[in-house]
């Protein structure tokens, strides 16, 4: 199993996201296709090639194609919507604010699988990439839909975790 191999990699120092990685993923109350399309969005959000080449097969694996293809494509989409709009956020001038975006999103209208599902995905994926805009928006969407606390905490508990696994693990690949 992929998951135990990269635990096995996190150093001893790391021990807490070791067993974070573990819990977050093992003992997850998320749904099978909410947990591994949040665990594959995050891994690629990460930007970590390990920690995607470990956990990529293993969310596969456990996902429709259909459900595979929209959390990538909610990490792709995330990746520039989180730049734009928290570029847009934190520049002193408002104007920007009402401008148009001019950004293609369709995938987000039409994701191809249910649209709880791809927004808890963005939602990990923006806080990886700290869009406070993008954070509220997927959260409000959220829990309009019904969609608990308990259950979008848990996705951004993936992802603060798959996050700090990639962190440690590429540095210590570079200092190896």
């Amino acid at each position: 199993m992929a998951l135990d191999e990269l635990k096995s990699a996190v150093p001893d120092y790391a021990k807490d996201l070791r067993l974070n990685l573990g819990s977050v993923i093992g003992n997850s109350d998320l749904p099978r296709q909410q947990l591994w399309g949040t665990v594959l969005a995050c891994a690629i959000a990460s930007r970590s090639p390990r920690v995607l080449r470990e956990l990529e097969p293993e969310a596969k694996a456990n996902l429709s194609p259909e459900a595979y293809t929209a959390a990538k494509a909610a990490a792709a989409v995330m990746a520039m919507n989180n730049v734009f709009y928290r570029t847009r956020h934190l520049l002193s001038d408002p104007e920007y604010g009402t401008l148009r975006a001019g950004l293609r999103m369709n995938v987000i209208g039409n994701p191809g699988v249910e649209k709880v599902d791809f927004e808890l995905w963005s939602l990990a994926v923006s806080a990886i990439n700290g869009c406070g805009q993008c954070l509220d928006s997927h959260e409000q969407v959220l829990r309009k839909a019904g969609v608990d606390r308990e259950t979008i905490q848990e996705a951004f508990k993936i992802a603060a975790v798959i996050q700090a696994v990639g962190v440690t693990l590429d540095s210590e690949d570079v200092l190896s």
